[in-house]
């Protein structure tokens, strides 16, 4: 897949199915429950430490007992392959 180019909503579903990652707008969203705060403090440094090695860095909101990821290709103006592969990386790292 090329990373520059714009993914659909229709593509985005299609390579999200059974994450819990949905297009809203120019960016995925996907937010995990946690249980406390420490627990969504830990998803964040492990998330932090991929997203370092892939250079694709997503927006976060933290707070107790959940964590939510927007993630976007800010450089073309949308969704690109390099959101949707982060995606599946926070959610197996969300699984652990």
């Amino acid at each position: 897949m090329d990373d520059r180019r714009i993914l659909d909503a229709d593509e985005t579903s299609t390579e999200l199915v059974g994450t819990a990652f949905r297009q809203d707008g120019d960016r995925l969203v996907g937010s995990y429950e946690t249980g406390d705060f420490l627990g969504a403090v830990r998803l964040l440094e492990r998330v932090a430490e991929v997203a370092e090695v892939m250079q694709h860095h997503p927006d976060v909101k933290l707070g107790y007992g959940r964590i939510t990821f927007e993630l976007s290709s800010h450089d073309v103006g949308g969704v690109t392959a390099r959101d949707v592969r982060l995606a599946h990386r926070i959610e197996e790292l969300a699984a652990v």
